[in-house]
């Protein structure tokens, strides 16, 4: 402190010095100018004088005499025509005018000198001379810088002595008071150090009290506040550490706030269903934690038990948590926390969060819903059969068998190929329901081709290109209802994050596994054009009902089909692109499936998600 008390005295006194050499250059550049405009009227009234009582060689002797003037370093006479006529140092040669001085003749007004800046800084001042009305001749009278600089040397030179001076009385006084505060800081310090070291030791303590003026009065306060504080602490630690136990092992969510509404006590709990670090709760309100109106609604109930002192339960909150905005349930209890019998201090809150339970229960009816579908659409599709088949009799019956002309036969033509369009439908729909239970050699041709036939009408309706590239005859040991099942999950979702005139890609060719060159097996590629999936996306995509298709989406789609791709000992790699301006979005997954007849031992890989 008493450093830097120093150094800005220092900076005062710089400070001061250049201020006041730039307010005396302009003092002196001012005088100077008005000295010089002078001189140069004075020689050319001289001049005139000498003029009208045609004595020319007084103009001469004029000239000199100026250029004696300790403040002008040239003087000189010019005829209007810029010849130099006299000149105050007989050793110049100059005859002419500089080319700045001659740009200076249109300018000069007569009675009037004027003061102009030539190279280097010099300054020159130049008055005419009129006999009557008769241009004669023009005054020029250069400035010696000299006197200035030595005027400007002064004042600094008298501007140190006092900063010196001033710095030096400073210092002695700055001195004295150190002597004076030193002792008695350096033992608050070191106790400071110790009480921070270990608060719970006394035996640095009470400090020695060695002067007796301000410091000693904050030496004695700051004994007894260590006294006071180590008072408090032997019978506040056994309830603490009870208090910080509970809070901190308990599976619930614990926060604890004031009359004003703001936290003064949370756990790990807690934080992470409101989403933010621990540290940042202390001192915050509900709504700047929580999302509405999870916020207002907890928020209410705590002025409520506020005001009547009565607890409050089995409140249930919905909102959103997290950064991806995951719809959750709490149920919570409100109770009021006493310091005395008749004041209620703080408000305590306990959150239990349901929303997996809430997930589940919501996933589980509609997974319900699905397979009541799925039992249906397969029962349909079964009992269509039936019908299908005599209808396509009757059309075969009555295209070769009756005599139709031309544009009726063309119809019936029609209708043939809508009915064995009905029956590829249906078929393929009991391939989805009727799951093989042993794993068989299967096309993957095939499989591949009944996936997307499945999807013809939303591709067509969506115009989204379908770039299919793979071999016909592929074939892979699987079971072919789950894989058909992997691949239909990831043509679903591909279609719903695709646009209008997007692109589909459904790859899949013989290959190897990029972790174990040695497996061999199918890798099946499945890319969109969609808008892509943030990094936060992706890394919850194979989590159980998690989902970004609100009400429609169950969540279970990616973690089935995972648990599917680990059941065939096969891996998951997934790159996305999220939609900006710098480059396309879209996303790809690729899948690995060895090709072996033993699929009940191996090591299983996880997912992978990258960018």
């Amino acid at each position: 402190m008493l450093a830097g008390l120093l150094l800005l005295e220092t900076l005062s006194i710089v400070l001061f010095a250049a201020l006041l050499t730039d307010q005396q250059t302009r003092r002196v550049e001012r005088r100077s100018r008005e000295r010089l405009a002078y001189e140069a009227r004075s020689m050319a009234l001289q001049a005139r004088e000498a003029l009208d009582q045609d004595r020319p060689g007084w103009v001469g002797l004029s000239v000199k005499m100026m250029g004696k003037s300790p403040t002008v370093a040239f003087a000189k006479v010019s005829d209007p025509a810029g010849n130099v006529l006299f000149v105050s140092n007989d050793q110049s040669n100059q005859t002419v005018l500089d080319p700045a001085e001659m740009a200076q003749i249109p300018q000069i007004r007569r009675d009037e000198s004027k003061v102009f800046t030539l190279s280097g800084g010099r300054l020159e001042a130049v008055s005419a001379i009129y006999t009557g009305n008769d241009l004669r001749a023009y005054a020029w009278v250069e400035y010696d810088q000299t006197w200035a600089r030595e005027e400007l040397n002064t004042v600094l030179q008298y501007t140190a002595i006092f900063g010196i001076i001033w710095l030096v009385a400073s210092s002695v006084l700055v001195l004295l008071v150190w002597r004076s505060i030193d002792q008695p800081l350096a033992i608050l310090h070191r106790g400071t150090g110790a009480l921070m070291k270990s608060p719970g030791s006394g035996g640095n303590f009470p400090l020695p009290v060695t002067v007796d003026n301000e410091f000693g009065d904050l030496i004695r306060a700051f004994n007894r506040m260590v006294a006071s504080i180590a008072e408090q602490r032997s019978g506040l630690n056994d309830t603490l550490s009870l208090l910080d136990s509970m809070l901190a092992n308990a599976p619930i969510g614990l926060a604890f706030l004031d009359r004003r509404g703001r936290f003064v006590r949370v756990n790990q709990v807690f934080a992470g269903m409101t989403g933010a670090p621990l540290s940042r709760h202390l001192g915050r309100t509900l709504p700047e934690l929580l999302r509405q109106p999870a916020a207002q609604q907890l928020e209410d109930a705590v002025r409520r038990v506020f005001a009547d002192e009565e607890p409050e339960g089995h409140l249930e909150l919905s909102g959103e948590a997290g950064k991806l905005r995951w719809p959750s349930t709490w149920l919570v209890s409100v109770y009021p926390v006493r310091t005395t019998p008749n004041e209620v201090r703080w408000v305590g809150v306990i959150v239990l969060d349901v929303s997996e339970r809430k997930r589940s229960e919501d996933a589980l009816r509609k997974t319900e819903k699905l397979a009541v579908t799925g039992r249906l659409a397969a029962s349909i599709a079964h009992e269509i059969n039936n019908p299908l088949e005599g209808i396509t009799n009757l059309l075969f019956l009555l295209r070769n068998f009756s005599q139709l002309e031309d544009p009726a036969l063309k119809y019936v033509t029609m209708a043939e190929d809508e009915v064995r369009r009905i029956t590829q439908i249906t078929q393929q729909t009991l391939r989805f329901y009727r799951q093989s239970t042993l794993p068989t050699r299967s096309n993957m041709g095939e499989l591949l081709n009944s996936v997307l036939d499945l999807h013809n009408r939303r591709l067509a309706a969506l115009e989204i290109k379908v770039e299919r590239d793979y071999d016909t005859e592929l074939d892979l040991y699987c079971f072919a209802g789950e894989v058909r099942q992997v691949i239909a999950n990831l043509v679903g979702n591909a279609i719903d994050a695709t646009a209008r005139g997007g692109r589909l890609v459904v790859r899949a060719r013989r290959s190897r596994n990029w972790k174990e060159p040695g497996t061999e097996g199918v890798r099946i590629t499945v890319a969109d054009t969609g808008s892509g999936m943030e990094p936060e996306v992706r890394e919850h995509i194979f989590e159980p009902f998690f989902t970004t298709k609100s009400v429609t989406g169950t969540g279970l789609g990616l973690w089935v089909s995972q648990e599917i791709i680990l059941k065939h000992h096969g891996m998951v790699r997934v790159h996305s692109r999220p939609a900006s301006g710098d480059g396309p979005s879209g996303t790809t997954f690729q899948l690995f499936f060895p090709n072996h007849r033993d699929l009940t031992t191996g090591v299983q890989q996880p997912a992978v998600a990258e960018a």
